[in-house]
């Protein structure tokens, strides 16, 4: 089949089929987020296996059939994600994983990371409370390690610029820190 046959035939199915699968979907998901997904997903095998589509009257109940496997392989997902979000909820201890930012009774380490922008406080965390390498780093942000390294340096230094602003502040004031 050359491609703009091919690509004829879909369009074909897809205008004939469109409306009853999105009917059948809809009237089956929960979601209509969900719905979209699947119906987007129906076709999308559509598309890969337009070849093993039979022709004729035969494309439609084919196309109810892979549509509903598309659902019951959504419910099987969304009951594998509930179910383990009930075992991490009864087996995680939250106190485990509750972050003591500063030893400082005033919370200024607290503050001062706080008042830094979401990006920043994503690449100190990754490295000091994830535990994560440079190298590692520069993965998990996806960016070359010379980005990652100087990403790291401005926060360091934004950080830092935040710890000293009190500091600063009070001694302009005639305070002292």
């Amino acid at each position: 089949m050359t491609p703009a046959t091919r690509r004829e035939r879909f369009e074909l199915l897809y205008d004939g089929l469109y409306a009853p699968i999105s009917g059948y979907v809809l009237r089956r998901s929960r979601d209509p987020e969900d719905a979209a997904e699947a119906i987007a997903e129906t076709f999308a095998t559509l598309w890969r296996r337009l070849d093993s589509c039979p022709g004729g009257d035969e494309a439609r109940p084919w196309l109810f059939g892979v549509a509903r496997r598309v659902l019951a392989n959504q419910r099987r997902g969304e009951r594998r994600r509930g179910a383990l979000a009930e075992r991490l909820t009864a087996e995680l201890d939250p106190s485990r994983f509750a972050v003591s930012v500063a030893p400082a009774s005033d919370g200024r380490v607290a503050r001062a990371f706080a008042a830094l922008s979401e990006p920043d406080r994503e690449i100190l965390t990754l490295l000091a409370w994830e535990g994560l390498t440079r190298e590692e780093l520069s993965v998990a942000l996806g960016v070359s390690r010379p980005v990652a390294r100087l990403r790291l340096h401005r926060a360091r230094r934004r950080f830092e610029a935040a710890l000293d602003a009190p500091a600063q502040l009070r001694l302009s004031e005639g305070r002292t820190p």
